[in-house]
């Protein structure tokens, strides 16, 4: 009979114990998050980083992929004669291993990148092309703001 007993006593307080445990603290107060100065560092060198490379998704139109022993030469002489027919254009050649990569210009959609496609598919072919493309080559008011504040404004 003590044994039954005390069984019964030792789970009553363990139940107690365990009550008391889960009960919420009743202080409130700011809490203060302290870590590495380093990843504060790195957090400011990506804040720096993206306010100088100002890029958004785009399309390009690549119109050479080009391999072999004088493949960059042969890129970046297609760069210079692009850029000598079709003046603001932005060209662009990428090393893209093994390929020497050339890209032109800055569309938003792919229907504008599609529409200068048809306009110099006489002289090269070319692809369309998902890429990051310089914000800065695109007007403002192409460009779909980001929140209803960023509208008005």
């Amino acid at each position: 009979m003590n044994l039954s007993k005390i069984i019964i006593l030792s789970i009553a307080l363990s139940a107690c114990i365990c009550a008391s445990a889960q009960k919420p603290s009743i202080h409130k107060g700011a809490h203060e998050i302290t870590g590495d100065i380093k990843v504060e560092q790195m957090v400011e060198k990506h804040i720096e980083f993206n306010e100088r490379v100002q890029t958004i998704p785009g399309y390009r139109v690549c119109i050479a992929k080009l391999s072999g022993a004088n493949s960059r030469s042969q890129a970046f002489s297609m760069k210079n004669k692009f850029s000598g027919e079709h003046p603001g254009t932005g060209v662009y050649v990428v090393f893209d291993e093994p390929n020497f990569v050339v890209k032109v210009g800055d569309f938003r959609s792919r229907l504008e990148a599609y529409a200068f496609l048809q306009k110099i598919k006489d002289s090269y072919s070319g692809t369309i092309i998902k890429d990051n493309v310089f914000s800065s080559a695109i007007e403002p008011e192409e460009l779909v703001p980001e929140t209803d504040d960023d509208a008005n404004e």
